[in-house]
């Protein structure tokens, strides 16, 4: 094949052309500049989107990774540009994101010996990504493209970091695009045992109380249909991880809600009565199964999982099913008997009545008194006709809006679930307009997370991308606030918040807003909102002291939910 003597930084424009990368997120600065000169002249086939903030960048590529299915990509300099994206790696990590980071380095020839803006990324960024690699010469820079893709894309996706020597991106090199799709020593999806399918087919078949927890990794490996069928066949009431909560409808007869500290009463009882429960792509952190040594001890467990050493980690399992779970579910499928459970799934009927009653009516449809989020929350979800992709920041916003908003298409939730990281809804909504530019993206978040990325609202002024923000502002670090008032005597230690005028703020980036203070104007405003073309900011003003109900309080057994406080 012939070849093309160019410089490093072409070579890496080239590279990432051959891996179908049409959108990046990005900030310039001194060790990435001749990346960025190239990048110059690919401006009609790289779309690069200027964040105000590296951190954004990363969160932004998330956001763009999660709704496309694709890799997000970032572009940062050296030294700061490079660290401020470490929180965007470490979430990614957490919750499974295919995001590749670009960074600048300095030279080679001056590594280790603090050079102005000189900082050892790999070092750093070693122990919260699937791969961290140093490029030095212009030679590699084909090579590890492709292996960074192919890293963060195959199996158990996640990030990958390329740090980029200057020298490397100046030196000249005779081109060829690579294509990655083997590494020695790196398995992306372990082989599945037959004696696992069968064995939970079998464990699925006698079960007379059985219960089906969905995780994000229905999602990750587009086995929404696959587990759909299994539980329509089998008849297996279903709860669903945050991250996997529109893996199936939310009005699908089966799906009992969300698993969790804040999730349904039902599914948090119903684990404790079960006599199998059957695990696809989820990883039992705490959040979900409450005090380890009293999870689920009465009931056979089937996990299937993509990564190894997410089996026994938390939870002993009986039978794990090792694989992508599109394959492996379909497997088992193939030997599951159509089933009946009427008895069973009738059971979780008194509790969710119970929830309804205590916990969702009075926070959907309050009687009187200020705007709850909840209500925020379904109404804007009821009046986007339950097809919107749902972004959260942190905190209470999160938790009511997944409790609240409903989903009827698939990779339609977009939140920071492991690392918990304020600040992450704004960029990562900007990410999910460009990752699916045909869907309407509702932000939700607090005053806290708002202002944690408020800079970029500067990156929606200028793509005018069409983010949805809905603000619900309650002049509290809320979800602190709850645990405050629950754990800590209603010592209220530097939670409270002022805030600034956000309508103000917002008209200064010239995104158009209004704030809603009482319910009667609620409605109409949603309207304004979701009709107006491009961006838009909804203030409300929300109760100050709520509380996300119901919870499993930490140290708790996942069936002991308060429901009242």
């Amino acid at each position: 094949m012939a070849t093309e003597k160019i410089t490093g930084a072409e070579a890496l424009m080239r590279s990432l052309v051959h891996e179908g990368v049409t959108t990046l997120f990005g900030y310039p600065g001194g060790a990435i500049m001749p990346v960025y000169d190239a990048l110059y002249g690919y401006r009609d086939q790289l779309n690069h989107i200027l964040v105000r903030h590296e951190q954004a960048a990363a969160h932004a590529a998330q956001g763009y990774a999660r709704v496309s299915g694709k890799v997000g990509v970032c572009l940062v300099t050296s030294g700061p540009g490079a660290t401020n994206t470490v929180t965007g790696i470490a979430d990614a990590m957490m919750d499974s994101t295919p995001v590749v980071v670009i960074a600048g380095q300095v030279g080679a020839s001056m590594l280790g010996s603090d050079a102005f803006q000189e900082c050892d990324l790999v070092g750093v960024t070693q122990p919260i990504s699937k791969w961290s690699y140093q490029i030095r010469r212009p030679e590699d820079v084909a090579w590890a493209v492709s292996r960074a893709f192919y890293i963060a894309k195959s199996g158990r996706p996640g990030p990958v970091v390329l740090d980029f020597a200057k020298n490397a991106q100046v030196g000249m090199v005779d081109y060829e695009p690579e294509k990655i799709d083997f590494i020695r020593s790196y398995v992306p999806v372990p082989k599945t045992n037959p004696d696992s399918v069968r064995q939970a087919a079998e464990l699925i078949n006698g079960a007379k109380r059985p219960f089906i927890l969905i995780g994000q990794g229905v999602e990750l490996g587009g086995a929404q249909a696959e587990v759909r069928e299994l539980i329509e066949k089998a008849d297996i009431p279903a709860g669903c991880t945050l991250l996997g909560l529109s893996a199936l409808p939310s009005d699908h007869p089966l799906n009992m809600g969300m698993l969790g500290m804040h999730g349904s009463l039902a599914n948090s009882v119903k684990t404790q009565e079960c006599d199998v429960l059957i695990a696809v792509g989820m990883r039992f952190d705490d959040r979900i199964t409450g005090k380890l040594s009293t999870y689920a001890t009465q009931a056979k467990k089937i996990h299937f999982e993509i990564d190894p050493s997410e089996i026994n980690k938390n939870v002993p399992v009986d039978v794990p099913v090792l694989g992508n779970c599109k394959e492996t579910v379909a497997a088992v499928l193939a030997l599951v008997n159509k089933n009946e459970h009427a008895e069973w799934k009738n059971s979780f009927k008194e509790h969710l009545e119970k929830e309804d009653e205590l916990v969702i009516q009075p926070e959907i449809h309050p009687a009187d008194g200020p705007i709850k989020m909840g209500e925020v929350v379904r109404k804007v979800t009821e009046m986007t006709d339950n097809k919107a992709i749902l972004v959260t920041d942190v905190g209470q916003n999160q938790m009511m809006s997944a409790r609240y908003f409903k989903f009827s298409e698939k990779r339609s939730i977009v939140t920071s679930g492991g690392m918990g990281t304020m600040g992450f809804g704004l960029p990562a909504a900007i990410g999910a307009t460009f990752g699916a530019p045909d869907r309407m993206v509702c932000l939700f978040l607090g005053d806290g997370g708002m202002q944690m990325t408020i800079q970029e609202l500067g990156t929606i002024m200028e793509q005018r991308s069409p983010v949805k923000i809905i603000l619900m502002n309650n002049n509290y670090l809320g979800n602190v606030r709850q645990w405050q008032e629950m754990f800590f005597g209603k010592r209220y230690s530097f939670t409270p918040m002022m805030n600034p005028d956000y309508n103000m703020i917002a008209s200064a980036y010239n995104i158009p807003n209004q704030t809603v203070v009482n319910r009667e104007d609620l409605e109409a405003a949603i309207r304004d909102m979701i009709t107006t073309d491009g961006p838009y900011l909804l203030q409300v003003a929300v109760i100050e002291e709520g509380k996300v109900l119901p919870m499993c309080c930490p140290g708790s057994d996942v069936d002991d939910m308060v429901l009242d406080y």
